[in-house]
């Protein structure tokens, strides 16, 4: 006996894709992120309604995607770019918590409204997902409501290491931290693109790469540091030829072994 028909919010039994929805399908197909967060394991039928549900947006620099305490109505899955994410504080000043980078997601809200801001740090793509359908897509494919999970459990973790990065590293473990964040962000977008292209003879990473396309305002308030700290460290590992700097926002990452003893506390300094 034949299985039933799958029904959803996305198709009806018998009814194959609308045509219309072809190039938005297309487009799912060939994104980098494919393979990545939320839209992994997702089936033909699957990336139909994630397409059907979604909307691709570029946006400009320094672009509101998000405000706190405004109704949570939108989700947003980044393809490309940088998100910073912040919360605020009555008297205007703000504490950026985090970058979101491909692959990662934000908008989600167990409330009706924000609880932080999000405001794009360089040109950003992303997919917008109206909370009617984000909630369609959750009941109607419990692969994407697994990814979903991993991803939210993904974003606690990192959340823990923050309030360490805060509560308790110095100056120099601080910084030396966040440009291991911002390589392995780097590596991870290599990867991810090698992948989609079935790249299995890609040659192996020579250069260790940090992409930092933040000003150093944003990384100071991230860390919990003045700017001229910032600058002070970066420059003294820049003459300890741990790091050098390189053109379209990016250091390069000289010695890793010994960044990584720094951000770890092994190393003093």
């Amino acid at each position: 006996m034949a299985p039933p028909l799958q029904t959803s919010a996305f198709f009806s039994p018998g009814l194959g894709v609308h045509p219309t929805r072809q190039a938005d399908i297309q487009r799912c197909l060939l994104c980098d992120q494919r393979d990545a967060n939320l839209c992994s394991g997702l089936d033909k039928q699957g990336l139909a309604a994630l397409s059907q549900s979604s909307k691709r947006l570029v946006l400009p620099p320094g672009t509101t995607m998000v405000e706190e305490g405004e109704p949570a109505v939108s989700f947003f899955n980044v393809t490309q770019g940088t998100v910073k994410l912040f919360k605020s504080l009555p008297d205007g000043r703000r504490q950026i918590t985090g970058f979101a980078d491909p692959g990662q997601f934000l908008g989600l809200s167990a409330s009706d409204v924000y609880s932080f801001g999000a405001e794009t740090v360089d040109t950003v793509q992303v997919c917008r997902f109206q909370r009617p359908q984000l909630e369609a897509l959750l009941s109607d494919f419990p692969v994407f409501e697994r990814n979903l999970l991993t991803a939210v459990t993904d974003r606690l973790a990192e959340a823990q290491e923050q309030m360490l990065l805060l509560g308790r590293k110095t100056a120099r473990e601080k910084v030396a931290t966040f440009l291991l964040d911002r390589l392995h962000a780097h590596d991870h977008a290599r990867a991810t693109a090698a992948a989609r292209e079935h790249d299995d003879d890609a040659a192996p990473v020579t250069e260790h790469i940090a992409s930092v396309p933040m000003t150093r305002i944003d990384i100071a308030d991230y860390l919990g540091l003045t700017i001229e700290t910032v600058s002070r460290t970066i420059s003294a590992l820049r003459r300890e030829q741990i790091i050098a700097n390189m053109e379209n926002h990016a250091i390069r990452i000289l010695a890793p072994a010994v960044l990584r003893q720094i951000a770890s506390g092994q190393q003093g300094g």
